[in-house]
């Protein structure tokens, strides 16, 4: 079965005339650069495990561990050489700071807790505590998550086998027998598809759509094109008349509409200024100063901000990560469209057109006369970590996949199941993170402008850090019973698009993981259909394992002590309380 199979929306067939293919990619022949595993190949013990997972994401090595906590025989595969996805691959400001953390518990609280105690044993104070579930910033080194994370896998005796390209799965009936990867074959009771792409869901022949939904498919006020970020009052046009570089469209289609667009993809950046620890960005392939032409003429217009958001790390370090307010940042607008549905060459072909724009982008920074001079010093001050990543240049192996394919199954959670009725009978973990989304286009005006689409200003509970506390029920990361009875889904979940902005950080996946293990797990034990699985079974196990499954009850305003705007690198939230659009904010809160 191949990985078009089961959709419910027009594909992309290329990224032809979008600045992709336009820009960055032609004639690339390029294969992903990736940190080694840990683990050969070739090394497998279990030829017929209870439970194989499929992905090392963050939530996929929290459903491995969580799995063969439980007891069962797990083998990790993971299609290329990097375990931990950008949770070990740049993302080292952990999102948890804008959720309710009192309810992430389970693996993702203990996943911190070693990292702070790796510190700890090095004589090394981090500026937080674990255990005090306020909203301080908790952050790490991408190496020290690696290890702890290697740690916990060699732990629970999870076989991590790497480089495994999925080829097809077999099926009888509504059961995955087979999954064939580029490097064997595997048989397990139940599968777990932990990708962010949902490879093995496609693959398996389940329904699955990408993008975005109309207005009135499930009745979102937040669905459709979005517009809250200023329109640039710049000309996005050449001389003779075509579209500059960096602008994917002069149409982003009806505002109601829906479309099979997605949020900006980018690389989470590991930067020093230190000189002893600082290695300078790797040179651009073919750096050519007029693919910034639309980011030039927006350098010289009044209150232009040009660069990325810096969190400071431990180790004198900085996360750097795309803008969500910015107008121009490390994401590549339009650039993500077609990798989930790409083959290998296509996904690799993209990574390396995100990895030029980032080193481009870093070379306009730096060195282009439009850009303010203090800009320019303070980029250039910046350098990569000798320390991090040194099979692939020190540079991120991971691309940063916001969102991918989602299922249509059992349950499609949308944004009433966030705004309106949080409170699931099967619940598997408590999502408190702020529905918020990158940009999705930029936009050339006819009449004159440039703007950016897409974007969803966080929208979180009023006077606090975090969104609306809600369940994502067992349902969700279900396929349909008729579809695929042995396969659970907990990464691309059945949701919208815009509960998939909430759901979408590594927290909440984390737990999500760790849910579908301890699932995966209890129904191999009993032979049923995970369809099948009593819940109150599952729900036992899952507190078992330290997570939290009821609604916080959470009292107006701030909590005490912390001031509005203390603890919060994102932007102010008046944008995301307008965009709620009028919709009805009531419920268990």
């Amino acid at each position: 079965m191949g990985f078009l199979l089961g959709s419910s929306r027009p594909r992309h067939a290329a990224i032809a005339g979008e600045l992709v293919s336009r820009s960055w990619i032609v004639g690339l022949l390029v294969v992903l650069p990736t940190t080694l595993c840990a683990y050969e190949p070739g090394e497998r013990e279990a030829t017929d495990p209870d439970v194989v997972v499929y992905g090392a994401t963050p939530a996929g090595f929290c459903a491995a561990i969580a799995a063969a906590r439980e007891g069962a025989s797990v083998i990790l595969l993971e299609p290329t050489s990097h375990v931990g996805g950008v949770a070990t691959g740049g993302l080292s400001f952990s999102d948890s700071n804008q959720t309710v953390r009192s309810t992430m518990m389970g693996l993702f609280d203990e996943w911190h807790t070693r990292i702070e105690k790796d510190y700890a044993s090095r004589g090394v104070e981090l500026p937080y505590k674990v255990s005090v579930k306020d909203h301080a910033q908790w952050t790490y080194e991408p190496h020290v998550a690696a290890r702890v994370t290697g740690r916990m896998l060699d732990e629970a005796k999870v076989q991590v086998l790497c480089q495994q390209s999925l080829r097809s799965v077999t099926r009888e009936g509504t059961r995955i027998t087979t999954l064939v990867t580029s490097e064997g074959t595997f048989t397990a009771k139940v599968f777990i598809d932990a990708t962010y792409e949902g490879d093995l869901l496609a693959a398996a022949g389940v329904r699955w759509t990408i993008g975005r939904e109309s207005r009135s498919e499930f009745d979102e006020s937040l669905a459709g094109k979005r517009y809250p970020k200023k329109k640039m009052g710049i000309d996005g046009f050449d001389a003779g008349g075509e579209v500059l570089p960096l602008i994917t469209t002069t149409d982003a289609g009806p505002e109601e509409a829906g479309d099979d667009k997605v949020m900006v993809y980018s690389f989470r950046l590991c930067l020093t200024s230190n000189p002893e620890k600082r290695v300078p960005f790797p040179e651009p392939a073919d750096y050519d100063p007029a693919r910034f032409e639309v980011m030039r003429r927006y350098a010289k217009s009044e209150g232009a901000r040009l660069g990325w958001d810096l969190y400071p790390l431990p180790g004198g370090k900085f996360d750097g990560n795309n803008s969500i307010g910015g107008q121009f940042s490390l994401g590549l607008v339009g650039g993500g469209n077609g990798w989930s549905e790409a083959d290998e060459a296509g996904r690799a072909a993209i990574w390396e057109a995100h990895r030029q724009y980032t080193l481009e982008l870093y070379r306009f920074l730096t060195t282009d006369s439009a850009v303010p001079e203090g800009t320019r010093g303070k980029y250039a001050a910046l350098g990569l970590c000798k320390d991090e990543f040194p099979d692939s240049e020190h540079f991120s192996p991971a691309l940063y996949v916001r969102q991918g394919r989602r299922m249509r199954g059992t349950y499609v959670l949308s944004q009433k199941d966030i705004l309106e009725n949080p409170e699931k009978d099967d619940a598997i973990v408590v999502s408190s993170f702020p529905i918020d989304s990158h940009d999705c286009q930029r936009v050339a005006l006819k009449g004159g402008g440039v703007i950016n689409e897409g974007t969803i200003f966080p929208v979180r509970m009023q006077g606090r850090r975090h969104g609306y506390p809600y369940h994502v029920p067992y349902r969700a990361i279900l396929p349909k019973s008729g579809e695929c009875e042995n396969l659970l889904v907990p990464v691309a979940l059945s949701s919208t698009h815009v509960v998939i902005c909430s759901i979408r950080v590594e927290p909440t996946w984390m737990i999500l993981g760790q849910s579908a293990g301890i699932a995966a797990a209890l129904a191999a034990e009993e032979n049923v259909a995970v369809q099948d699985l009593p819940y109150p079974k599952l729900r036992k196990r899952l507190l078992a394992q330290g997570q939290v499954l009821d609604l916080p009850d959470l009292p107006h305003g701030p909590p005490a002590g912390e001031k509005e705007g203390t603890a919060d690198p994102m932007p102010p939230n008046k944008e995301g309380d307008r965009a709620a659009m009028g919709a009805v904010l009531s419920g268990k809160w």
